[in-house]
Order: C-alpha cells, then sequence, then structure tokens
C-alpha cells in the first residue's frame, strides 16, 4: 500500500463533519490517540529485547561462576587406604557460626562443646546426605554476613536502568590467585618439565612429577600463613624438639620465626595456624594417670573461643582454612574437643590412622622423626645396594597387635631376616639399617613409627607393615615405587615376598629411597623441597581443594 493510501485511509478517520466543535473534538482526539499509538508500537518493538537481555544476563551470571572444585595432583585420593574416602559438604547459616560463639560476649562453653561432640557423632547420617561424589572435591559452602541475602556471590542484579556490580574484596582476590595457582598445576601435567637450579622431581616415586613441581613453585610463590599470636609457652609457642615428637616442636618454632611464608596481616593469610602443642598439652595439662582428658578439651575449646572471638576468620569459614599439627599419639583425640576442628579445619597428623578419622583428602599426614640432639648429624648415609648383606631387620619395643606377630614368626628363626626384641650387646642399630636391604616398619600402639624415616635416612628400604595407615606425603608420593607394603596376615610369608623381589628391582627401590628421603631431611634453618616445605605444601594442597567466601554483596 502506498503512502496516499495511508493518508487517505488516516484522514477518513477524522473527517466526519465540518463543524467548528466537531473540529475540536476530533484535534483533542488525535492528541490522546496518535501518543498511545506510538506508545504501542514501541512496546511492542521493545519489549521483548529488554526481556530476553534480563534472562541472558542471569544466565551469563549462572554461568560465569569460577568452578572451585578441588584441582589436586593426580592420585591425590589413591592412598594407602583401600577405601575411597568421601568429603561432606559444610553448610551453615548464622546458627552455625554461633555454635563457637564468635559473634557473642561469653566464652565458649567446654561442656556444651563436648556435647556437640557428641551430637555430632550422631548426625553424621544426616550429614551424608551433602556428600560430594567426587573423593577429590571439598567444596564448602560458607555462611554469610548478611543473614537475609539471597543472591549468591557470584550473581549480579540486572536492572534496565542501572547495573550492578560486586566489588572484589580481599578475600576475592586470595581465591582468585588460588584459582590461577590450580589452573597453572592442571596445565603442567600435560606440559614440559621446569627447569630448577635445587632440585627437579622426577621418576615413578610421584604420583605426578611435573604437576608436583608447578603445584611446589606456586607455593613457593604466593602462600602465606597468619600464625595466631595468642596464647603463652609451654603449652603454645612452643614444643619437644628432641624425641619422636620432635616435628611438633620443630614446626611450631619454625612458623614463628619464619619470613617467607608467615604473614602479619591475616586478610593476605591463605591458612591460619592454631600454634599449640598436643606433646606440651599431655605433659603441663594432662594429669598424669588420672585418664581424664578433660583439661586438654577444655584448652582446645577456650582457645579457640578467644581467637574466634577477637578475629573473624575462624567463623567466616568454621574452620576450614585453619590447621594444627601434632606429632603425639594423643592429636586427633585432642582435635576431637571441637567437632569443626576435627570436620572441617586441616589436621597435620603423624598418627594418620582412618581408623581414627583420618581423612586424606583434607588431613595431612607427616612423618615421625625422632631427632635424639635436634640435629641430623651422623643419621643420614649407608653403603650401596650391593654392599648389604642382611635381608631383612627389625628391633624394637613389643607394644601394639602387629609386633608380637612379628617376633612370633622370627625372632631367632632365620639367619637372613633379623628380628630382635632387644639388640645384642655391643650392636648398632643405625649400622644394623645401613647393613640390612630392606628395614621392617611394623606399627605400634599408633600406626605411625620413626622406622620409616630412619630407613630411609639410611638407604634401607622400608618394609610397611600397619593398618589404616597413610604414609606422609602420599598426595605427591607414590610409596609403592621405593618401599614394599606387606599385609599383616602376609607376616609367616615374608621372606618369601622378599625374596621373590629381583635384584634388579631391589637396585631400583634403593636408588629411589635415596632420592626421596631429601623430602624427609630435616634441615635448620629449611632447605627447598625438604621435611618442612613438605609438610607446607600438603597444607597447600588441602587450601587449593575449598573455597573461602565471605558472602558480602555490594553494589554500586
Amino acid at each position: 500500500m502506498g503512502g496516499g493510501g495511508f493518508k487517505n485511509r488516516f484522514a477518513c478517520c477524522f473527517s466526519a463533519a465540518p463543524t467548528a466543535s466537531s473540529s475540536s473534538s476530533t484535534i483533542k482526539l488525535l492528541l490522546f490517540t496518535v501518543p498511545l499509538i506510538l506508545v504501542s508500537l514501541i512496546v511492542f518493538v521493545v519489549a521483548p529485547r529488554s526481556s530476553t537481555w534480563v534472562f541472558t544476563s542471569t544466565l551469563a551470571s549462572a554461568n560465569s561462576s569460577e568452578d572451585f572444585g578441588a584441582v589436586t595432583l593426580s592420585g591425590l585420593q589413591s592412598t594407602a587406604v583401600a577405601a575411597t574416602p568421601t568429603v561432606t559438604a559444610v553448610h551453615g547459616g548464622l546458627e552455625k557460626a554461633a555454635a563457637l560463639n564468635g559473634s557473642a560476649s561469653k566464652s565458649l562453653d567446654v561442656e556444651a562443646e563436648v556435647t556437640k561432640n557428641q551430637e555430632f557423632e550422631k548426625t553424621k547420617e544426616d550429614d551424608s546426605n551433602n556428600n560430594i561424589n567426587e573423593p577429590n572435591s571439598l567444596n564448602i559452602s560458607i555462611p554469610g554476613t548478611v543473614p537475609n541475602a539471597t543472591t549468591s556471590p557470584n550473581e549480579s542484579i540486572s536492572l534496565p536502568s542501572k547495573q550492578s556490580r560486586r566489588v572484589r574484596t580481599k578475600l576475592d582476590k586470595l581465591e582468585a590467585g588460588l584459582q590461577r595457582a590450580r589452573a597453572a598445576i592442571k596445565e603442567a601435567k600435560n606440559g614440559s618439565q621446569l627447569p630448577d637450579p635445587d632440585y627437579v622431581p622426577i621418576g615413578p616415586m610421584y604420583r605426578d612429577a611435573k604437576a608436583f613441581h608447578r603445584s611446589y613453585l606456586e607455593m613457593e610463590k604466593q602462600f602465606k600463613v597468619f600464625v595466631y599470636k595468642e596464647g603463652e609457652p609451654p603449652v603454645f609457642h612452643d614444643g619437644p624438639c628432641k624425641s619422636i615428637y620432635s616435628m611438633e616442636g620443630n614446626f611450631i618454632y619454625r612458623m614463628d620465626v619464619d619470613t617467607k611464608f608467615q604473614t602479619n596481616d591475616p586478610e593476605r593469610a591463605h591458612v591460619f595456624y592454631l600454634p599449640f602443642s598436643v606433646a606440651k598439652m599431655v605433659q603441663f595439662v594432662y594429669l598424669r594417670e588420672s585418664r581424664d582428658f578433660s583439661p586438654i578439651r577444655r584448652t582446645v575449646v577456650d582457645y579457640v573461643g578467644v581467637i574466634s572471638q577477637k578475629y573473624p576468620y575462624w567463623n567466616r569459614s568454621l574452620g576450614a582454612d585453619h590447621f594444627m599439627l601434632a606429632c603425639h599419639d594423643w592429636g586427633p583425640e585432642t582435635s576431637f574437643s571441637i567437632p569443626y576442628l576435627q570436620k572441617n579445619s586441616i589436621r597435620a597428623l603423624c598418627n594418620a590412622n582412618t581408623s581414627e578419622k583420618f581423612n586424606p583428602v583434607k588431613d595431612v599426614s607427616i612423618p615421625e622423626i625422632n631427632l635424639q640432639t635436634g640435629k641430623l648429624t651422623g643419621l643420614i648415609g649407608g653403603p650401596s645396594a650391593s654392599r648389604r648383606p642382611i635381608l631383612a631387620f627389625f628391633a624394637g619395643g613389643v607394644h601394639g597387635p602387629i609386633r608380637p606377630i612379628l617376633l612370633e614368626h622370627w625372632e631367632g628363626k632365620d639367619e637372613d631376616i633379623k628380628v630382635h626384641k632387644y639388640l645384642p650387646k655391643g650392636v648398632n642399630y643405625y649400622e644394623m639399617m645401613r647393613s640390612s636391604k630392606y628395614c621392617i616398619c611394623p606399627s605400634g600402639y599408633e600406626v605411625a613409627s620413626p622406622r620409616i624415616v630412619e630407613a630411609l635416612y639410611n638407604g634401607c628400604v622400608p618394609v610397611l607393615i600397619s593398618k589404616s595407615y597413610v604414609p606422609p606425603f602420599s598426595d605427591v608420593l607414590r610409596w609403592k615405587a621405593f618401599s614394599v607394603v606387606v599385609m599383616v596376615d602376609d607376616i609367616p610369608r615374608l621372606k618369601e615376598i622378599l625374596t621373590k623381589i629381583s635384584s634388579r628391582q631391589y637396585i631400583r627401590l634403593q636408588r629411589r629411597v635415596l632420592q626421596v628421603r631429601r623430602h624427609f631431611e630435616f634441615h635448620s634453618p629449611p632447605k627447598r623441597f625438604d621435611v618442612f616445605h613438605m609438610i607446607l605444601h600438603s597444607i597447600w594442597l588441602r587450601r587449593l581443594n575449598v573455597k573461602i567466601s565471605d558472602n558480602n554483596i555490594m553494589s554500586n
């Protein structure tokens, strides 16, 4: 239809009568109708586009949320434990944060905490509904600081006239740095090995040597630890440095004086260290022979109560970015003082016993090292593989369920397997290790044993005999590549198992022992890739498994 036809049709609508009054009415009607038509046309054209923009903006916001699931070194779930661990996602609102009285003025009540601990055990089945399918992931949903907020931190509210945008907090920037580290570790798995002036991890002893190396370099570049200053020695900021609990005291001391990884600004910290010594608690807090563990529990509860009221960080994450370290046998029991400490926090333990709730996905197994002098002088060495005439050796106290079986079958029974309850006079323990191809390392009352590290120090291939034990640094190291794992039921077949290992295979095992022992050596000051840095690296890996959010929603 032409333009003239449209004009004629439009004119006939308003040419009914030529009178003055009708002309006035026509003008009024025209002034009312024309804007109405124009508005209708605008609504018809614009409304669908506006609706589509709001939808796609919301969709993009939902899809742009970064995946902060676990990016761990390959094989993190493949520990010495046959069963695959599951991780419970922690969900909570303000009522959970209030469980530690962070927003209240009164101190924590130990009686209530012990009761909560019992209730926590009873509610495990309810928590199982929140289990994550992926064994490597530790996704933690953190209670927000805005009680009535319904928008997640990664969403943006779309308004036609003005868009709001989220202001990045210091915590957001920390998490962004961790995400870049995850991406770099993932890329390293398929990339080339990076050069290193000190040491380049390589070989079957590592689950993924390139990923481990890149993760270690990322740790050196950005990892920061805040050590709480509260607490007085000897229970806090102190620990034994010359016993089988030496790692506990040496780590506490090192973290107090460290300038590379420690930060005095908690806003820059990736993790927060609770600097108490379980060994010192047993010595100074526990009443010997009383069998009353409540003084130790009260000490832990009170300490967490102090820091949770003075600082916002424990309640922000319910302890998920906090860690404790203990080499005493009672380390796991001490962590049970507060359910969130056991369930959420990173626990670096020598007593890494899965039957006592050790979770290899979030907890760290550390080596038990008996430093009698506080130094490694005279502890490291030994001849080559061809100059070791003894097949296997063990000497130690008879305690726990495994060692009596070992002594029953092999003490004084075979010249090739030297098993002793007590060494004969004049025989040196370390010289026996250095003369042996294999050093038998059975668990005692607890799963950890200093013999494992002693075997590595002396170039002797460890023979691990235990139940429910996760060997140190199993997130990085493949223990079967440099040790022999023997089931308890196979103790009677011990000689058969060891003699079936060919000479070539034994030489490979022994060479790998010499290579990995650098990760178990103690140095003061620490050296790269030594035991202090390996402990930190394992804690770093667990922190990579978690995303912490303060849920602050800000808009401009």
